[in-house]
């Protein structure tokens, strides 16, 4: 029942996202002028890790896509707590799991999307990266946007109102960008900041990612990698699951 609740939430919202042909180009918007307008920018520069500079930061901008977009997914359960579709669905014997897991798994397939898309564009700007290292990076963008989103809908759940919720996800966003490395490797800066990046999970993702477009697979930053991206999933699954529970959606 499980699996079928989800699928049933899954296919909902999924059809309503592609209906949205103008979302999704505009969630593209914004790592796509990072590549197009940023990314000449690096060409040829001493970035200090392995592989081109567009080895160095689509990587990023794929993780930057994946955090923005899924930090922000949870405008949708406010609206949808105005107009009484969360109320409407409190009423049906669909699993409580399946209403998160089914909007996170939407989420999780747009922004993978998204993130196709932006990698065929950098690749006609100068990208070389194994296929492998590629898919792993999609891999990543789908647990990252994953564990975000069910953050994010919980969150939501708790605070009523976009006024309310939108500078908490920018008091988040922000910080979790320029602390992880994002559009450069963290080694460049000063010693205190890389210590202090450290401590931002998302760090050890685009490590990850970056080892992967360079196709090293066996290395310590993908072990790590992984291992905080399959934590980070599954606490916050089961965190936005006890939220949806106890607030009765």
């Amino acid at each position: 029942m499980l699996l079928h609740d989800t699928a049933i939430v899954y296919g909902r919202y999924l059809r309503q996202s592609l209906r949205s042909r103008f979302a999704l180009l505009f969630g593209l918007l914004m790592p796509l002028l990072y590549l197009v307008f940023f990314g000449p920018l690096l060409t040829g520069l001493p970035l200090g890790g392995r592989g081109s500079s567009w080895q160095v930061l689509v990587p990023g901008l794929l993780l930057q896509l994946g955090l923005f977009g899924a930090l922000f997914s949870g405008f949708m359960i406010i609206l949808e707590n105005g107009q009484g579709v969360v109320e409407r669905m409190r009423v049906t014997p669909v699993s409580r799991l399946a209403l998160l897991l089914g909007r996170v798994l939407r989420e999780a397939t747009v922004f993978v999307l998204q993130a196709v898309l932006l990698v065929l564009a950098a690749v006609v700007m100068g990208l070389r990266a194994p296929l492998a290292g590629v898919l792993i990076g999609f891999a990543f963008v789908g647990l990252l946007t994953a564990s975000l989103s069910s953050l994010s809908y919980a969150l939501a759940m708790k605070v009523r109102t976009p006024q309310e919720f939108g500078p908490l996800i920018n008091a988040v966003s922000m910080p979790s960008m320029l602390l992880s490395g994002l559009m450069l490797p963290m080694t460049l800066g000063p010693a205190w900041l890389d210590v202090l990046s450290h401590f931002m999970p998302f760090r050890y993702l685009v490590d990850a990612m970056r080892d992967a477009y360079v196709g090293s697979y066996l290395t310590a930053h993908m072990l790590y990698g992984v291992l905080v991206s399959v934590a980070l999933t599954l606490v916050a699954v089961t965190v936005g699951t006890r939220v949806f529970r106890t607030a009765g959606a």
